[in-house]
This record gives C-alpha cells, structure tokens and sequence, in this order.
C-alpha cells in the first residue's frame, strides 16, 4: 500500500514536535489534514511542492507551508520536494524557464554577466526577472498539474493491485479448502 512505503520515508511527526526548536509548529499539528497520507492529501502536496520549486523567489518553503496549510496537503511531502530545485538542478531549470518566458513575452533573451552592484540588481529585474517568472510560473503550473494527476492516479492504481491480489489470494484460499 503506498501509505506504508511513504511512512517509511517520513519521520514521526510526535517526535519530531517534541523538539524545543519546534515548539512554533505545535498548533499546526493539530490540524489533521496537514500531516494525513491519503491519495488527496499527497497528490496534493506533490503539485504544490512542485510549483512552489519553480518560483525564482526566496522563501519557496515559506509558500509551501502557507499553500499546504490553506488547501490541506501533506505538509512534510510538500516542503521535501521543494528540494527538487536545489544548488544543482536551478540553473538549468531557471535557464529553460527563462527561454520559455522571453519567448513567450516576445523578448530577446539576455546575454549576460554577473556583477554585484545596485544598477546590475536593477536591470537583473527589468530585463531579466519578468520574463524568468512568468516562464517559471507557467512550468510550475504544469508540471504541478502532472505531478498532481500522475501520483492520483498511481496510488489509485496500486490500491486497485492490491484489492485484486488480496481477491485473487482469497478466492485461491477457498479453492485450496474446497
């Protein structure tokens, strides 16, 4: 059963909150919806885990937390797959939803190179940021909405299996003692 394998994967969420550091989240805790595994709740937290990875904002775990408490997701499911953005996996994610945005906004895309200063900052957002949302918002979307649909479907599928295998044991059961 799916329910089993993600339990494996997640920590136990009584002894997570019995740390000091964790006092603050306490009363999410008593929100059931946020820490329940079933089909909704995690196909849920994969959509937005997902989306929430394609925002070139910081605070992605920030937006997680707040979407997974307000639509009732899973809330450790969606603050892991964040991670799918990490040090190595952005550039080439920020890159193709960058093309995706200047494309789509009409632009040309921008050669160029990094420097810390205030006017550099200040074009970064003119020329650069708006079409790296919009690109980064419109693949978060979809590929939230895939991932959504894609892991229904898969836990629909493995509880179907496993129905037909207890039904096909059972049925074999009462063979054997007839």
């Amino acid at each position: 059963m799916p329910r089993k394998t993600i339990h494996r994967f997640l920590p136990n969420i009584n002894k997570l909150l019995e740390t000091p550091s964790l006092h603050w989240i306490r009363s999410l805790a008593k929100d059931p919806n946020l820490f329940h595994i079933n089909r909704h709740s995690v196909s849920l937290a994969f959509a937005i885990g997902v989306f929430c990875a394609f925002l070139p904002l910081p605070g992605q775990t920030l937006i997680a937390v707040v979407l997974c408490y307000w639509l009732g997701a899973n809330l450790p499911i969606g603050i892991i797959l964040i991670w799918i953005s990490n040090p190595i996996t952005i550039p080439p994610m920020f890159f193709l939803t960058y093309q995706l945005g200047s494309s789509i906004l009409d632009t040309q895309a921008v050669q160029f190179s990094a420097q810390m200063d205030w006017q550099w900052f200040k074009s970064l957002g003119s020329d650069i940021f708006k079409p790296l949302l919009l690109g980064s918002v419109i693949c978060g979307t979809l590929l939230s909405a895939v991932s959504y649909f894609a892991v229904f479907q898969l836990w629909r599928w493995k509880v179907l299996k496993n129905w037909q295998e207890r039904l096909e044991k059972r049925v074999k059961n009462d063979n054997q003692r007839s």
